[in-house]
């Protein structure tokens, strides 16, 4: 089908963009690992020595499992899918393909019923799942916040030294710089992509309902707990033991709080370098043959921030259900979590446009040193602090009170605050060291800050 009739732009227009997401949150990239999964639990058995109805399988048949999953392709999914259209079961379809794909293979057709052998469809699903969250998280996501991350930094340090004016509640405030504006928002950032990398995501290999039923029905004495932990830490994922049928989900709603968490931090970032841009503390790079509007010739629109921003608060729009519905399922088991977990990949999606144009709009970024001087020097009322708070130092009365009347809702030029520190009763020493002071030099700790990120 035509790109141009999908129905979500994430498959549509922005489909170049996401190739990365396909192999993992597609239809394709969930039966490739339910595939996955099936072919190592008939390894995990075989291997097993305790299990001694099942026999070894040879170095020629293990090497042909493992190409199983290693070239696995469109056409076996296909395959797949062509028999999930009798079964109506898309689990069991996994079992039968891979019956009729090894059926030449008299090792594995002698143990045959032991594919898929005491689990229930959500061993298989659970575990795949994890496998494509961790995939989705490692491969793709990280490794675009990481460039996003770097880039803020880079923007940190090489305006480290370059003064601005702040603006709390929208109005003039204390000077910081622009590189340790640049360094808030990477540090923000730099914690949350922590938290999103941290999240242990969690697996079940237990049976029906969890108790080990039917591995217990067929081998009462052997340690199914044990070596199905064991199966589970194989794929680098966490065990769970307490579950009922299915895997509660706990985990991929951490997953999916901490990456929204990392989506509003950007949100909040893009709205407020919309506004640096809105008033000409940075430039854009001009991009060759880009048109800002159709009727405005001279506009170059800060759009990469618009798309990140709207795709990110989709993105956290799907997140959030997520992580509200997943962990909720009646009795040991509902079906509204299926649908809702083959949407993955858009939380996903929308979360790594938000990040691509959010890093491309970053691109283009150009301080405009110039402008950032004119704010400073005009808004020389800023120093009302630092005099204010000498003045408290050395015991003048009302302080506070006299650099309000002087400066609360008026500007005040140079002249007229040197003339009022040239009055004050304090030390020569501090008044020749407030005098020397301008808005542009009044920045604190920030550069040291910036540099540090």
């Amino acid at each position: 089908m035509s790109a141009l009739f999908a129905l979500s732009p994430l498959d549509g227009r922005y489909s170049n963009k996401l190739e990365e997401l396909c192999g993992h949150f597609s239809e394709y990239g969930l039966i490739y690992n339910r595939v996955r999964v099936e072919v190592a639990w008939l390894k995990a058995l075989a291997a097993e020595s305790a299990l001694t109805e099942i026999a070894p399988f040879s170095p020629a048949t293990l090497t042909e499992l493992d190409t199983v999953v290693a070239q696995f392709n469109d056409e076996d999914s296909a395959a797949v899918k062509e028999i999930e259209a009798t079964t109506n079961h898309d689990v069991k379809a996994i079992e039968y393909w891979l019956k009729k794909r090894l059926s030449h293979n008299a090792e594995v057709m002698k143990v045959s019923e032991f594919i898929h052998f005491a689990c229930t469809s959500e061993d298989i699903n659970n575990t795949s799942h994890a496998l494509m969250l961790k995939a989705g998280r490692d491969e793709v996501l990280l490794p675009v916040l990481d460039r996003v991350i770097e880039r803020l930094r880079e923007l940190a340090h090489l305006h480290a030294e370059l003064p601005m004016l702040s603006r709390t509640h929208g109005q003039p405030a204390s000077p910081t710089t622009l590189g340790k504006e640049m360094a808030n928002i990477a540090a923000r950032l730099i914690r949350a992509r922590e938290g999103i990398a941290r999240v242990s995501l969690t697996a079940k290999f237990n049976g029906a309902v969890g108790n080990y039923n039917a591995h217990l029905a067929a081998w009462p004495d052997f340690d199914w707990e044990s070596f199905n932990r064991q199966f589970i830490e194989s794929f680098e994922l966490e065990f769970n033991p307490w579950t009922i049928q299915i895997e509660p989900h706990d985990t991929m709603a951490e997953l999916f709080d901490a990456m929204a968490r990392a989506n509003t931090i950007a949100i909040d970032a893009c709205r407020d370098i919309w506004m640096y841009i809105s008033l000409g503390y940075f430039k854009q790079k001009l991009q060759a043959g880009e048109i800002g509007s159709s009727t405005m010739p001279h506009k170059v629109n800060p759009i990469d921030f618009e798309n990140a921003e709207g795709n990110f608060g989709l993105a956290n729009a799907v997140l959030r259900h997520f992580s509200e519905k997943l962990p909720v399922s009646r009795m040991q088991r509902d079906l509204t979590d299926s649908t809702v977990l083959r949407n993955m990949g858009v939380g996903f999606g929308h979360s790594v446009l938000g990040a691509s144009s959010m890093l491309r709009g970053l691109g283009k970024l150009e301080a405009d040193p110039a402008r950032l001087a004119a704010d400073l020097d005009a808004c020389w009322e800023v120093l009302a602090e630092p005099v204010q708070t000498v003045m408290r130092r050395f015991g003048v009365a009302n302080p506070y009170e006299q650099l309000k009347e002087l400066t609360r809702g008026k500007g005040i030029t140079r002249d007229a605050l040197l003339a009022f520190i040239a009055m004050l009763d304090i030390p020569p020493s501090e008044r020749e060291r407030l005098s020397a002071m301008t808005p542009a030099g009044y920045v604190g700790k920030a550069v040291e800050l910036a540099r540090r990120v």
